[in-house]
């Protein structure tokens, strides 16, 4: 139990890889760790798409906002919602299935996620290192284009894994206090707010970040250059429009 939390610990998102390639047994390996997560009613609605060939990885550097980890590391996963497979099951069985609609979606979003992280984590056992890609959902249209993604299976979240060629200090988090609440949720005073984020207000990382982008405060970078609202409302009618096309809505 110290191991696994240890490497829980020291978990770091890795953007600078070696080109070694991971062998295929230890790729086995992380992908069955995969599939023992937890699920909705043992259905598995979920897809891991694996892509190693570089023309490929090439065209979801693009997607990706050219993030130069996309084309280093050899290993691309993409987890998906996949309400297809099961469906086609059911009919097969004299089963009418009835998974084409925003439950599902959810219930496989979850799936998805649980697969994931159970990736990331088999994989750091093996000394690997991985960056998940926020930007998965940015460009979920094209990426279903480039993996041919059919009706009914969609994009959730995306990492990259190889060995790393980078060892970047440990990311500060909140306190627990910040996020855990007992018994029932405990709503945040400004003085409560105040005395959670100033940790991590007054870390030499911060000021570095206030100094690049020219902000005044911490917050200002995620409202103002990260995500702002403009970008978060395109994304998510975009996004919306997918979820239509895929057979979701």
């Amino acid at each position: 139990m110290l191991e696994i939390k240890d490497q829980i610990t020291n978990h770091r998102s890795i953007r600078k890889y070696r080109s070694e390639t991971i062998p295929d047994d230890i790729l086995s390996k992380i992908l069955e760790a995969g599939i023992k997560a937890s699920n909705t009613g043992n259905m598995q609605v979920y897809s891991m798409i694996v892509t190693k060939d570089e023309e490929l990885r090439k065209q979801l550097w693009e997607v990706h906002f050219k993030q130069n980890m996309v084309l280093q590391a050899p290993v691309h996963i993409t987890f998906c919602a996949d309400v297809n497979r099961f469906s086609k099951w059911c009919k097969l069985r004299k089963a009418e299935p009835g998974y084409d609609n925003f439950l599902w979606f959810y219930n496989a979003t979850i799936d998805a996620i649980l697969v994931s992280q159970n990736v990331a984590l088999s994989a750091e056992s093996f000394g690997l290192g991985i960056c998940y890609l926020g930007t998965t959902a940015y460009n979920a249209g094209r990426i279903i284009e480039i993996l041919k993604l059919p009706k009914g299976v969609i994009p959730i979240t995306a990492i990259v894994v190889g060995y790393p060629d980078e060892q970047p200090p440990l990311t500060g988090r909140l306190p627990l206090e910040a996020v855990v609440h007992n018994e029932t949720y405990c709503d945040y005073s400004d003085e409560k707010i105040d005395q959670l984020y100033a940790n991590l207000e007054a870390t030499e990382q911060t000021r570095q970040l206030l100094e690049v982008n020219q902000t005044e405060t911490l917050a200002q970078i995620f409202t103002n250059k990260r995500y702002t609202k403009k970008d978060n409302e395109a994304v998510s009618e975009a996004y919306l429009d997918v979820l239509k096309r895929q057979g979701f809505l």
